[in-house]
């Protein structure tokens, strides 16, 4: 995107905002139960996202996602830290590539205390790949419906008359 005088950027004050403390293999284990929690306001972010394609306008929902990420690893501190840190060092020194393989035992420990305390079962494979209906509150987009003009100049339109027979065998097979 080109920056012009005409565009107005958002204030510094408007912009800070705290941010999550936390490491890449922090983040890693904390992955699945985090989207999970934060589903909604994910969503809604994504969506402000995709309609109006200008991030200047998707602050205040970007605010929102960073702060339920927040919310979720000041209750997972609460209720599951330890657990929570010996699966993230488990993924941190066990692999270079920061693999879930080799931390499955100190995982099934850490999904059972996030399970029991804070009541977030671990998605199934594949669960953040389904489609879903978005149930939020944004407006329906308006389709935009591009109508072409008549065919170029030089190009026949089949429908008024008769195809001449294919050349080499039948044509449009898969629609008989």
């Amino acid at each position: 995107m080109v920056v012009t005088n005409n565009h107005e950027l958002p204030t510094f004050e408007e912009l800070t905002v705290e941010e999550v403390p936390i490491s890449t293999p922090g983040l890693r284990a904390a992955a699945h139960h985090i989207g999970k929690y934060c589903l909604e306001v994910n969503d809604e972010f994504m969506m402000c996202k995709e309609d109006t394609n200008d991030p200047r306008k998707c602050l205040n929902e970007g605010k929102a996602v960073t702060s339920c990420a927040l919310e979720f690893f000041r209750k997972l501190k609460g209720n599951c830290y330890d657990e929570f840190q010996i699966y993230s060092n488990c993924i941190d020194k066990s692999s270079s590539t920061l693999d879930f393989q080799p931390c499955r035992k100190t995982q099934a420990v850490y999904d059972k205390c996030v399970f029991e305390k804070l009541g977030i079962e671990r998605p199934e494979h594949g669960f953040f790949c389904k489609p879903r209906v978005y149930t939020g509150n944004r407006p329906k987009p308006v389709e935009e419906l591009t109508v072409f003009s008549d065919l170029p100049v030089g190009l026949k339109d089949f429908e008024d008359e008769e195809r001449p027979p294919a050349k080499y065998g039948i044509r449009n097979w898969f629609m008989k």
